[in-house]
């Protein structure tokens, strides 16, 4: 699958080579891995208006850089968290944001932030196929197979109907060992909020039995666009909190 690549100016080319090394995956032959590998998919389909847009990428930059957050990062500097961001729609219609990077430093994560809150376009409306940004989910854990987990985070607005079939990526996930978890987001228009609750409660129900994947899989509910935040870091370190003291394998016994 192809991804969104950002072109340098000769000039800045040996600045940004040189920035990227410090903080940028991949780095395995450095740090010889990761405990875990994190992909936040954001849904930008058709449902998804401009203003929804920037709240989610807002909402995640800041949710990143919330102190629990933060310190959930960089606990363990000696096997960090690789994280990519992308943002998904229709069949095949996907665009990585961020690329993958170490959390290793402040720095790196205040510089995923900064990428997040760069928002310059957005993908043309499409339909939602939460299949296709499954496997395009699959294929960029292909790049950091050092690290111990790799779990997609997935969020959206509604159900899949464009795409390949759920059950199929769920198989080429499983096969490459990626646990999925979902963040459903509610109706934030004044209509929506009468019925806001059956609206959410049936949305998680379809993603509790459709999209998430894998043992200790949950899916996070946010109020409306203006509660991503909130939702997101809450999501953010219940799943950074499971691959901490678990991180490093441990002894056998002997029989």
């Amino acid at each position: 699958m192809v991804r969104r690549s950002r072109l340098f100016a000769p000039a800045a080319m040996a600045g940004a080579l040189l920035l990227a090394s410090l903080w940028q995956w991949p780095a395995q032959a450095q740090t010889g891995g990761c405990r875990q590998a994190l992909v936040l998919g954001l849904d930008v389909s058709g449902s998804v208006d401009a203003s929804e847009y920037a709240i989610q990428r807002r909402g995640l930059a800041n949710a990143l850089r919330h102190r629990e957050v933060r310190a959930a990062l960089l606990q363990l500097p000696d096997l960090p968290v690789a994280l990519m961001v992308f943002e998904w729609s229709g069949a095949g219609q996907h665009a990585d944001i961020t690329g993958w990077h170490l959390m290793k430093s402040d720095a790196a994560i205040d510089s995923v932030a900064a990428m997040l809150e760069d928002i310059d376009t957005r993908p043309t409306p499409a339909p939602t196929a939460i299949g296709s940004a499954i496997l395009y989910a699959v294929d960029a854990f292909s790049e950091v197979s050092a690290c111990l987990h790799r779990t997609l985070d997935l969020s959206g607005d509604g159900k899949s109907n464009d795409g390949p079939l759920i059950t199929d990526a769920h198989a080429a996930a499983e096969r490459a060992g990626v646990t999925i978890n979902g963040l459903v987001i509610g109706g934030d228009t004044a209509t929506a909020r009468d019925d806001r609750a059956a609206q959410i409660g049936e949305l998680v129900a379809y993603y509790q039995h459709s999209v998430i994947l894998g043992p200790g899989a949950f899916v996070e509910a946010a109020l409306g666009f203006e509660d991503f935040e909130r939702a997101m870091k809450r999501k953010l370190l219940r799943e950074l909190d499971g691959f901490v003291f678990g991180a490093a394998p441990q002894p056998k016994e002997r029989p």
